[in-house]
């Protein structure tokens, strides 16, 4: 894909289709509006009177042949009233568009805001086509394989050259966040049959080097080495031997302490003993999503040359039943030194969570930040609008909630009561392993929290938000690769805590 800017008037534009952003109208006042209606004889005007186009939100009209334009047509999309229009607007509008044949037939297309210099609304415009015009085709054949947008030049049509520097910065930053989000949903919708945890660490290796990453591989015995007990009793059950794998990005000055992300990365989770329900089990080789953020985030971070010191920890493993498998009633013993009861083998991911966050401590991190598909719960806390947050540190999770309102990728925090601590407490072992469906989402936190060192530190649970059950116009039906855009930000506006 090109992309280009150009200050011509849109009647100049040699595309094949000019994209505009309208908000909502009631009379045809604005510059753009009023040349269309006189290209288009009164069009504008008669599709405001039938209300067929008024500017509401996913509202969508193509306009062909407008004289004196060298386009073949004009799409306007809706984004609403304008006093609630923001930065998302523009990324719903053109997921919205991308799905359009209006514009995926055409091999050129120019995308007009109008007066808005904001770039903010340009990275997500240039995201939300990006993200709503991606299929995963790999595993389709015949015609079906080679359904691809014929699209292959972007034209941002801009009133004036002052300021243009900073929207480039900005579609180019853009670019890089969707081409992340894009990879953690290819990496979450991948068949587990594709991405064992060697296969999968293999994978890792070969995009860190692409991009400048320091990748170490942890296998059976090294992990076995490090006393990871939790880690090793979940990959028990299966034939496929874990991995453990260390990612480090080195972007600010020597001295900086890193930030480490944590992510959990189970390429397919039956459950273990206490097997899952076979409806939607198929949805399980997602599990792994928590570890596909990390590593987008950080290649991402690498990409954009963020400064800053990270480190990502992606322990690997299936979690399966079999004559090997962890029974409930085990105990087992953490790389932290802390024994804990296994009461459901289907709480695993906070098991190979509990190593990796007392791995953190090698690093002497500055804050350390873990993300996973984690408890079913949180489909009743947030459903599948928002990540429930956790943590130990004011100021860490206020930067989380405002990457959040600056990316559309919600989250809300929920607190770690003394109840919760009690509750996951063992009377023949340090800790249980789960505290049952009261509370699931907080009690899990509550685990987690007893494997932090002395670092701030804030979980998030994507469980539900990484999925999209119907679709949405940027995020199609599957995987949604939340949390990527949420981290960058983060990121990208760090300040110390």
């Amino acid at each position: 894909m090109r992309y280009t800017f150009t200050t011509e008037d849109l009647p100049n534009l040699a595309v094949d289709t000019i994209v505009c952003f309208k908000p909502e109208f009631d009379d045809v006042t604005d510059k753009t509006l009023k040349q269309l209606n006189g290209a288009t004889g009164g069009a504008i005007l008669t599709l405001l009177k039938s209300g067929e186009f008024t500017g509401k939100e996913g509202e969508t009209v193509t306009l062909y042949s407008p004289v004196g334009f060298k386009a073949r047509r004009v799409v306007l999309l809706g984004l609403g009233k304008a006093r609630k229009t923001t930065a998302d607007s523009y990324r719903r509008a053109m997921g919205v568009a991308s799905r359009l044949k209006a514009l995926s037939r055409s091999k050129s297309a120019a995308v007009c805001f109008g007066r808005l210099m904001d770039p903010a609304c340009y990275q997500a415009a240039i995201e939300g086509y990006l993200l709503g015009s991606h299929k995963l085709l790999e595993y389709k054949t015949g015609e079906a394989a080679e359904e691809k947008p014929e699209l292959g030049e972007i034209t941002f049509a801009v009133e004036k050259p002052a300021g243009l520097r900073k929207l480039e910065k900005a579609v180019d930053r853009g670019i890089v966040i969707a081409e992340g989000q894009l990879l953690v949903r290819e990496l979450a919708q991948t068949p587990s049959n594709c991405l064992t945890p060697q296969i999968y660490a293999a994978r890792i290796q070969e995009l860190a080097r692409q991009y400048r990453v320091s990748c170490r591989i942890l296998d059976e015995k090294a992990i076995a080495r490090e006393k990871m007990g939790a880690l090793l009793a979940v990959a028990k059950g299966s034939t496929e031997p874990p991995r453990f794998i260390v990612l480090q990005y080195r972007g600010g000055p020597a001295k900086q302490k890193p930030i480490v992300l944590v992510g959990k990365g189970v390429t397919f989770d039956a459950g273990g003993i206490s097997l899952k329900q076979p409806l939607n089990m198929h949805e399980m080789k997602q599990d792994m999503t928590g570890s596909a953020v990390v590593l987008a985030t950080i290649l991402a971070a690498s990409r954009l040359r963020i400064p800053r010191n990270l480190v990502g920890l992606m322990p690997i493993t299936e979690n399966m039943p079999s004559g090997h498998a962890t029974r409930p009633g085990d105990i087992v013993t953490s790389r932290m030194g802390k024994t804990i009861e296994i009461i459901n083998t289907d709480a695993e991911g906070r098991l190979i969570l509990a190593d990796a966050l007392d791995y953190a401590n090698k690093f002497d991190p500055q804050a350390v930040i873990d993300i996973a598909t984690l408890t079913g719960g949180a489909l009743y806390v947030l459903g599948y609008s928002g990540a429930p947050i956790m943590g130990n540190n004011i100021k860490l999770t206020d930067m989380l909630r405002a990457a959040a309102d600056a990316t559309a990728e919600r989250v809300w925090e929920i607190p770690i009561w003394d109840d919760f601590r009690e509750r996951m407490k063992s009377p023949i072992a340090d800790l249980v392993n789960s505290g049952g469906r009261p509370a699931a989402t907080a009690t899990a936190g509550a685990f987690l929290e007893s494997f932090i060192g002395d670092w701030p530190w804030a979980h998030i649970d994507i469980a539900y938000v990484d999925l999209e059950p119907d679709g949405k116009p940027y995020m199609p039906k599957g995987a949604t690769g939340f949390g990527l855009r949420l981290l960058v930000e983060l990121l990208s506006n760090w300040k110390k805590v």
